[in-house]
């Protein structure tokens, strides 16, 4: 039998795609294992990926539920990185998929490929810096409230207990302000004053990330590294390192996570947050204090009050819509005048010309950062303002909360030419893939090639194993009243009480709206008391992972969720029996990101409906459906309350994107 490893750099013989071909075989190194299923949609998706990484080319692949399609790329991936020295950089959206990978998926890819160097990277702002915890210690008085240096001295004592450890992994959450204080940041955090033994997590998990093979990371940190390697990138890199090529799993969700990352954000929180750190006039702390600088502090309460008065008056000229209104789009340049430049600049160069002064390096340090920070903020300001990056949206957000705050964004209306820049121009290896890339008929995921630049790229739809015929049910209804009708919420409630005795509890119950999942949750307390079946709502104090932890403890428990319950979320056997749909999932078009698209579309003479809503609706509702199928032996049923999927033309494209299953139409 051919080794996946008998390939050697130069070497001929057979290639890539055809040894994942024998490895992924009914008799490859994979059936060696117990464990092993054989099936012929995940092999041939090793397939494509080894042929895509050996000829440097993009692919795009819809891997649905079932096929393992994290075996299917993780061994082409490391053993491609193993053979020619290259770096695999896996990006996923997830944390739940990213510790997956790393303590489940891998481990088994080495038992396969031989061994291999495989890290995960967190963002830097998770890791503590013991250089900057010494430093901030010995000046707790100058810096820190009776408070704040109580918390400074439980981060001591866990360090000394956890001296791996990160801030997810704490058993308490430090202030946001103490944090940065103490985290890993670039003007502090170097290779120089954190050498090894120091004892800097953020510096090992560095070295160790410049001699791995696999880098695990997230989406959003794999743009933040690009954005920061730009101007130092080796001739001979891809993306991030020497010759690497990238695998981008969950990809649906790449297109807005890349907008995010190319727009502006600056908010009123951030301001105060900076100028805090020099001075903060209620607590009388802040590095101005602690060097004496009487001119700066007052210069400082100055700068606070211009940001309070600036930020009001953006506020008031933003029409927001009624009470809870969060987002308002700015369509012309000068929505006020700038009159926080000033006040920024004069503080930064006070935090510029005390850090030229400071007795210590470490403290000439964080001066010059805050003065950095600020700079940013206001080169920031000043762009948001002038509507400077032509083809953007521009908003501002407020908070409904009980602590005011106002933050400006901008983001491009569309990513596919920078996307395009970045992966599929140039010869360059890196593979999209996820469950849900396509819609309706969509077998060419033209709808998510063309979102993301990628019309050139190689593209395919691998179906899943999972007999649906036999595990899944769907139901339809037929009638219910509109939204706006006076019957519409008991109709609702009677529905999800008749769906849910069907499955004695054991279910999602998937909102497209905050305000109906809390009007629903209301109404059915009663309802699921009397049946002795939990409630689990998201948003009444619990957190997310452990709402999912005690739903899959308890079996006949039921999950009211929003947004982030219809991906990412994996929970196999009986607990999951039964996902309700309450409505389509449209997206809302009055956030400014979603309208300046529609807009977009239009002025190109497409319908924005047919060309953006709909396919948009239909990869959510794929996504939420393909919550409830998980594993060959589950079996469940899927109920839609909307009947818009059974009256209206395009509900068609809607069912001819979901499994193929017995369908019911009840009235």
């Amino acid at each position: 039998m051919i080794s996946i490893l008998e390939a050697t750099p130069g070497a001929t013989g057979p290639s890539l795609a055809d040894r994942m071909h024998l490895a992924f075989s009914e008799d490859g190194k994979l059936a060696e294992s117990p464990q092993f299923e054989f099936r012929p949609q995940q092999q041939q998706m090793a397939q494509l990926v080894g042929d895509a990484l050996e000829k440097n080319r993009a692919l795009i692949c819809e891997a649905a539920t079932g096929v393992g399609k994290s075996l299917a790329y993780l061994v082409p991936a490391a053993t491609y990185a193993k053979e020619q020295g290259r770096k695999a950089i896996i990006c996923t959206h997830t944390i739940n998929l990213q510790e997956q990978l790393i303590h489940k998926d891998i481990p088994i890819v080495k038992k396969i490929v031989g061994d291999f160097h495989a890290e995960l990277l967190k963002g830097r702002n998770n890791y503590l810096c013991p250089t900057r915890l010494k430093n901030a210690f010995s000046n707790t008085g100058d810096l820190f409230s009776t408070s704040e240096a109580a918390e400074l001295q439980l981060i001591m004592e866990w360090q000394r207990e956890h001296p791996h450890g990160t801030l997810s992994e704490m058993d308490f959450t430090p202030g946001a302000r103490l944090w940065s204080m103490v985290r890993s940041e670039a003007h502090a955090c170097t290779p120089r004053r954190c050498p090894p033994g120091s004892g800097c997590v953020y510096q090992d998990v560095r070295r160790r990330m410049a001699a791995a093979d696999v880098l695990v990371l997230n989406h959003t940190l794999f743009f933040t590294l690009l954005a920061s390697a730009e101007e130092v990138l080796a001739d001979d890199a891809n993306f991030i390192f020497p010759r690497d090529f990238v695998i981008i799993d969950e990809a649906h969700t790449i297109e807005n996570i890349a907008a995010q990352a190319f727009g502006i954000h600056v908010s009123e929180s951030s301001v105060r947050f900076e100028l805090g750190r020099l001075y903060n006039p209620k607590t009388r702390k802040g590095f101005f204090q602690s060097v004496g600088d009487s001119d700066a502090i007052r210069e400082v309460a100055q700068s606070i009050g211009a940001a309070e008065a600036f930020f009001r008056e953006a506020e008031d000229r933003c029409k927001f819509t009624g009470p809870y209104g969060k987002e308002f789009r700015i369509r012309d340049a000068d929505l006020v005048e700038n009159t926080l430049a000033l006040p920024l600049q004069r503080v930064a160069n006070f935090a510029l010309k005390a850090g030229d002064a400071a007795k210590s390096e470490g403290q000439k340090l964080e001066l010059h950062d805050i003065a950095k920070r600020l700079t940013a903020l206001r080169t920031g300001l000043g762009a948001f303002l002038d509507q400077s990056e032509d083809g953007h949206v521009y908003w501002a957000e407020r908070s409904t909360g009980d602590t005011r705050n106002l933050s400006l964004h901008s983001a491009p209306i569309d990513v596919s030419p920078k996307l395009e820049e970045i992966f599929f121009a140039g010869g360059k290896a890196c593979v999209f893939t996820s469950a849900t890339l396509g819609v309706g008929d969509d077998e060419q995921l033209g709808y998510f090639r063309k979102r993301v630049g990628a019309q050139k790229a190689r593209a395919t739809s691998i179906e899943s194993p999972f007999n649906f015929q036999k595990q899944m049910k769907l139901y339809l209804v037929k009638k219910m009243p509109e939204p706006k009708d006076a019957t519409y919420a008991e109709a609702m409630k009677e529905k999800i009480e008749h769906f849910l005795k069907l499955s004695q509890g054991r279910a999602f119950v998937l909102f497209t709206s905050y305000s109906q999942l809390t009007t629903m949750a209301d109404l059915l307390e009663d309802f699921c008391d009397d049946h002795d079946w939990r409630l689990l709502v998201q948003g009444r104090g619990m957190p997310r992972h452990q709402m999912l932890a005690e739903f899959k403890r308890d079996v006949h428990s039921i999950l009211f969720g929003t947004d982030s319950f219809w991906t990412g979320v994996d929970v196999p056997g009986e607990a999951l029996s039964n996902v309700i749909i309450t409505r389509l999932p449209f997206a809302v078009p009055d956030h400014p990101v979603v309208a300046s698209r529609l807009e977009h579309l239009e002025e190109q003479g497409l319908n924005s409906f047919s060309e953006y809503s709909v396919p948009e609706a239909i990869l959510k509702l794929r996504q939420g459906v393909g919550r409830l199928i998980r594993t060959q032996k589950d079996k469940g049923m899927v109920a839609i309350l909307d009947p818009r999927i059974l009256t209206k033309p395009y509900g068609r494209a809607f069912m001819a994107s979901l499994p193929d299953c017995p369908v019911e139409i009840v009235g």
